[in-house]
């Protein structure tokens, strides 16, 4: 069994979902190593969150970015953590809903996605920052 670990540190993004797998990608490439196994990327942030879609279409991360905000509003009357900014709580429920990591088959070397799939970051903060990723590939 092989098993590999990184850290990496994505640039800041502006608010929104944003297609990252090749990205990720460039920061591992021992996953090629790994006929059969799992890659597992978890995010150390609370106000930002990770999770698999559409990698064709622009349009469909513009369409989660305006639903995501319809169903999570800022500036809730019921609110009481504010203190970073009327995006701070909306952000916190958004990571909550989308997910914290993501897991992929690793199969012959590559990620065994469809191929319209793309791993997203989903920046739920207007100014977030860099985001801290921790990689993990593992199998034989």
């Amino acid at each position: 069994m092989k098993s590999f670990q990184k850290e990496i540190l994505l640039p800041a993004y502006r608010r929104g979902f944003h297609l990252v797998t090749e990205e990720i990608l460039a920061h591992i490439p021992e996953i090629k190593s790994i006929e059969i196994g799992i890659f597992h990327v978890f995010i150390q942030h609370t106000s930002a969150s990770l999770t698999i879609n559409e990698n064709a279409d622009p349009t469909v991360r513009k369409d989660f970015e305006s639903h995501i905000n319809k169903m999570v509003p800022e500036d809730a009357p019921y609110y009481r953590h504010n203190y970073e900014g009327s995006d701070d709580m909306p952000a916190h429920i958004k990571s909550s809903m989308m997910g914290s990591s993501v897991s992929i088959p690793i199969t012959h070397g590559k990620l065994n996605m469809g191929v319209w799939q793309g791993i997203y970051l989903c920046e739920h903060r207007n100014h977030g920052g860099s985001r801290r990723l921790v990689l993990t590939a593992m199998g034989n």
